[in-house]
Order: C-alpha cells, then sequence, then structure tokens
C-alpha cells in the first residue's frame, strides 16, 4: 500500500488547533449520531458545532473521520483535500495512514466537486469478514433540494425520501450493484455542514419513477 506524505513543516499548530474539545466526548457523541443514522437511513443527523479543521477539510467530514479513523484504518483522500495541512491535521488527531489506493482504504473521504472512486473499485469486505468493507463519505453542497430519492429497507417502516444536492452521476445504479453483494458492499455517509445522512449497504436507493438502475440527475 502506497501511502500519501505530507510536508513535516506544516505539522505546526495548525495541525494541533482545531478538533474535539473534549476528545472523548466529542467523539462518542458523533459515534452516536452516526449510529442514529446507520440504524434510520434517510434520517438526518445535525453534529456538535465543535470542530475547525483547515480548509477544505469540512466540519462534518472531519468529525466523522476523526471518529471512525485510526492508526489500523487506511484513509483515501480526494484531490481537493491531499494538502500538507488537512494531512498533517488527520494524521495528528486520528493518526490514521492516508494511502493513494482508494481500493485498499478502510474509509474514503470526498470533498465537494470531487469526483469518488467507483464505488465498485472499493473494498466490498469478505464473505467471512463484510465488517471490513469501505464507508465511502461524501461532502456535498446540500442535503436538500436535487433530485427526489426513495430509500426502503432495513430500519425504514414503509419508506424514506432524500433530495441531495451534488451525487456523482451513475450514485444509484451503483447502489444497487452493491446492495447485490450483500452481506458484502460499500457503506455511505453523505455529508453537508454539519448535518449527515447514512446509506448502510442494507437500503435500496431508487429514483422517483422507482428505478434503482438508472443515473439521477443531480
Amino acid at each position: 500500500m502506497q501511502t500519501l506524505q505530507f510536508d513535516a513543516g506544516q505539522f505546526t499548530a495548525k495541525a494541533v488547533d482545531g478538533g474535539f474539545a473534549d476528545p472523548v466526548y466529542d467523539a462518542q457523541a458523533v459515534f452516536h449520531a452516526l449510529m442514529q443514522a446507520n440504524a434510520r437511513p434517510g434520517v438526518r443527523e445535525t453534529l456538535a458545532d465543535r470542530l475547525e479543521p483547515p480548509a477544505p477539510l469540512e466540519a462534518g467530514l472531519a468529525a466523522v473521520a476523526l471518529t471512525l479513523c485510526d492508526p489500523d484504518t487506511p484513509v483515501w483522500l480526494s484531490p481537493a483535500l491531499r494538502t500538507d495541512a488537512v494531512r498533517a491535521w488527520l494524521a495528528f488527531h486520528a493518526g490514521c495512514p492516508l494511502t493513494d489506493d482508494a481500493g485498499a482504504a478502510a474509509f474514503v473521504l470526498c470533498a465537494q466537486d470531487d469526483t469518488p472512486p467507483a464505488q465498485d473499485t472499493l473494498h466490498a469486505g469478505t464473505q467471512e469478514y463484510p465488517d471490513r468493507a469501505a464507508t465511502l463519505v461524501l461532502a456535498l453542497p446540500a442535503l436538500d433540494g436535487g433530485a427526489a430519492l426513495t430509500l426502503t429497507g432495513p430500519g425504514i417502516e414503509q419508506s424514506a425520501a432524500i433530495s441531495p444536492v451534488g451525487l456523482p452521476d451513475g450514485f444509484v445504479a451503483a447502489r444497487a450493484d452493491n446492495r447485490a453483494l450483500f452481506p458484502r458492499g460499500v457503506d455511505v455517509v453523505l455529508v453537508s455542514g454539519r448535518d449527515l445522512v447514512a446509506l448502510p449497504r442494507t437500503t435500496v436507493v431508487a429514483t422517483a419513477d422507482g428505478s434503482s438502475s438508472n443515473a439521477e440527475a443531480n
């Protein structure tokens, strides 16, 4: 696994500042929000505003990273996030190794306007260890105002609706292909500002016309 390097000169006060004010309490709060979001796909969770990460790493994306990533979880960063400041900040606060191989990453973090790797190229776990699959975390301009999507599956009584802005082309079809891998499969978290929505591998994502295989409009 090749790793991404950062300039050690950036490992200064900028890397130390802006993390969780109370690492244990704040990480527990974010973890609880993530568990609630995964238990209720499509239901929005709002995180406490306690982070000031270096741009362009958004607070919500950073909170997920600091909560889930650690020295044992390789992380892939989209191009906009590969600044020395972001790398140093994640190294100090999460200690996570960075990789340029998205298929080897446990967490794939994608900034707004960056194109994420194709979901079928990410690690989907194995039949024996499906929990080792990657999680794709997408930063979006907004979680409302885009094309309407319908969610069904575990944790949803009948159906739920979301309308995120800025999903990559072919997202719905990719989620259908991913769900066919169950119990394997990539999990997705959509983040905008301090708000997030989870789309576990068990969730069926369909366009307004009921299709789960056609690319949707952004």
